[in-house]
């Protein structure tokens, strides 16, 4: 099994931090998703810009078809996310 280290929630300074505050707010908790790329902050909120971007932003496909399709992207990789 491969092994991510991660920076832990009390360890996080700067723009860690406030992804990580920012995450809290937005969902009550920091998401092992975002803690695994918690090495490299910057390339962390280039991911959430995109996230962003293709998911919560302005769309001719809806909230929901975008949704569908982050679901059926990941069940063809296999991934649980």
């Amino acid at each position: 099994m491969a092994f991510i280290d991660i920076i832990d929630e009390a360890q996080a300074d700067g723009l860690l931090a406030r992804i990580y505050d920012a995450a809290r707010k937005r969902a009550g908790r920091v998401p092992n998703i975002l803690k695994i790329q918690s090495q490299n902050p910057a390339a962390l909120q280039g991911m959430l810009d995109l996230y962003v971007a293709t998911v919560r932003s302005e769309s001719p496909l809806t909230r929901a078809q975008r949704e569908l399709l982050a679901v059926v992207v990941s069940r063809a990789n296999n991934c649980h996310y």
